[in-house]
């Protein structure tokens, strides 16, 4: 997951909004696939930031 925030930051997106980003795909990824929701979940938060509130507020 570092890779596609070091990814979204060299096209010009801050760190903040490199997280946000990955958030608003992964609610994304939920609603279009519901039956993959836990897996999706999984998958996200394994590698998401470990203090969510620094990121996403």
């Amino acid at each position: 997951m570092q890779d596609l925030i070091n990814r979204l930051m060299a096209e010009g997106l801050t760190e903040q909004q490199a997280y946000k980003a990955i958030e608003i795909i992964k609610n994304f990824a939920k609603e279009k696939f519901p039956i993959f929701g836990g897996a999706i979940d999984k998958l996200f938060d394994k590698y998401g930031p470990k203090d969510d509130d620094d990121f996403l507020h």
